[in-house]
Parts: structure tokens; C-alpha cells; sequence
């Protein structure tokens, strides 16, 4: 079966004082190892068996429902860990951050626009970075729903659903938003996603 969990790329503690090492090890641990071992169970004895999580999540796009919800959940958040790194945040460099300035105006207009989707996502979801064609774009997605299912091409996401930041910021999804743009993004997992699927 080729669907596991992924270990972190850093540390349990890496990300403090930003994410704490109780919310990693419950997200990681808890929340994305029960959306890998339910897609494990769904797929078992199926064609989809020995798939990758992303053949699974693109498989199943016009079907919602239980094997959508928890493969897209399981490669959503594999793409979350990557998206943050210690000591990351700030402004993008190279032909990323050229393109960010030239689609958004600056990089203060990116994070501007980041912040409003981010926090305007009702419920649960995801704010993303991805290109569309040639032009980068921050769209929001609700529940499990990813732009891997879409043309678009997925350049960093966070995750805004509660258990993602509740343990550190309560009800502060700004605070966390913010947070993360400012000490966390992993630009240079960005900029390698830049040109995937060109």
C-alpha cells in the first residue's frame, strides 16, 4: 500500500513559538494520521491500492465523499508541512518573489490578499498560493476540497481549520494567519513548485 504518513521535514519543536510542539504533535500525529489510515482502509482491496494519494485525490474529484474527504485531507496536509519551514516568513526571493510583485503589486498587496482569504474562509478550509496559467493567484478552498483537482497548481497552502491553531491562538485565526506569513512560509517549497506541471 502506498499511502503512509509522512514524517515532519523538521523538528516536533521547530516551529515554536509560532505552531507549538502540543498542536504539531496533535495536527500530525492525530489529525493527519487518522485522514492516512482512513484512506488506507477505504482503498484496500480496490484497484486504487497501490496508488499515490494524489492518483487517489484526483480519482475520486467528481465523487465527494468519505475517500475524497480523507485522501485530499491526508495530501492537503502533507503540502502544509512542506509550505512552513523554522525561520521562513517574510518576502519571497528570485523569480518567485518577481512574480508575486508583478501579480499583486507588492509583496505587502500579496500578504494583504492572503490574510483576507485566509480569514474570510468560513468554517473550515485552506488558503492557498497556486498558478493559474501563467499568473499566480490566493484562493481558498472549503473542508477537503484542494486546487490539485483543479489546472491550478498548488505553490503553498495553510491550513484555517480550527485544530490546525486553536491549542495556540483560540479563537485569534488572525493572530495565526499572520504568524505564519510573517515567520513561516517555506518560499523556497514555493518557488520549487512554480514550474510543476508546466
Amino acid at each position: 500500500m502506498s499511502v503512509t504518513l509522512p514524517p515532519l521535514p523538521y523538528a516536533i519543536d521547530a516551529l515554536e513559538p509560532h505552531v507549538s510542539r502540543k498542536t504539531l504533535s496533535h495536527h500530525h500525529g492525530n489529525h493527519h494520521a487518522a485522514y492516512v489510515e482512513k484512506t488506507r482502509a477505504l482503498v484496500k482491496g480496490t484497484p486504487l491500492e497501490s496508488a499515490s494519494l494524489e492518483e487517489i485525490v484526483q480519482a475520486n474529484a467528481t465523487k465527494p465523499g468519505p475517500l475524497f474527504n480523507s485522501a485530499a485531507q491526508a495530501w492537503n496536509h502533507t503540502f502544509l508541512w512542506q509550505s512552513m519551514r523554522p525561520d521562513g516568513g517574510g518576502d519571497a526571493k528570485g523569480e518567485l518573489g518577481k512574480r508575486i510583485v508583478k501579480d499583486f503589486g507588492s509583496h505587502d498587496a500579496f500578504r494583504q490578499q492572503f490574510v483576507k482569504a485566509a480569514s474570510d474562509q468560513f468554517g473550515s478550509g485552506w488558503a492557498w498560493l497556486v498558478r493559474d496559467d501563467a499568473t499566480l493567484k490566493i484562493v481558498s478552498t472549503a473542508n477537503a476540497a484542494t486546487p490539485l483537482t483543479t489546472k491550478q497548481v498548488p505553490l503553498l497552502t495553510l491550513d484555517v481549520w480550527e485544530h490546525a491553531y486553536y491549542l495556540d491562538y483560540q479563537h485569534r485565526r488572525l493572530d495565526y494567519i499572520t504568524a505564519f506569513l510573517a515567520h513561516l512560509v517555506n518560499w523556497e517549497f514555493a518557488a520549487a513548485n512554480l514550474d510543476r506541471g508546466s
